[in-house]
């Protein structure tokens, strides 16, 4: 097929509609989650191996301001995706594949993974 449409290959120009974009987001999450798992066996295994390394990783978790950001991080990761994985899961059951609907669910998503990152924010710090 010969077709003269334009293609557009720059994608900061396209306006993506809102569940695009959370089920973009879901897919990131879903990867920093899975690379942020290094850091949990690692904080697992050292607070597991005696009480030096238990203390190690409190003490990390209290006073490192970097360790306080990477586990806010994973923890919003973790809330954004769990709320998302929800929304996926009712479209998989056949809930909510209209237009309308389908803004109103990524709109809850939004709002609720905002609580829960809010929520998490504040447990850590």
């Amino acid at each position: 097929m010969n077709s003269k449409r334009p293609v557009n290959l720059d994608l900061s120009t396209i306006k993506f509609p809102l569940p695009a974009l959370t089920s973009i987001t879901h897919r990131i999450t879903g990867v920093i989650l899975f690379i942020g798992l290094i850091f949990g066996f690692w904080a697992l295994d050292a607070s597991l191996s005696s009480p030096e390394g238990f203390e190690a990783v409190r003490h990390a978790l209290d006073e490192n301001i970097l360790a306080k950001l990477i586990a806010w991080g994973l923890l919003s990761a973790l809330a954004f995706h769990f709320v998302a994985g929800i929304k996926h899961l009712l479209m998989d059951g056949g809930i909510g594949l209209e237009l309308e609907s389908a803004n109103r669910k990524a709109q809850i998503t939004v709002v609720a993974s905002a609580v829960l990152v809010v929520l998490a924010g504040v447990w850590v710090w």
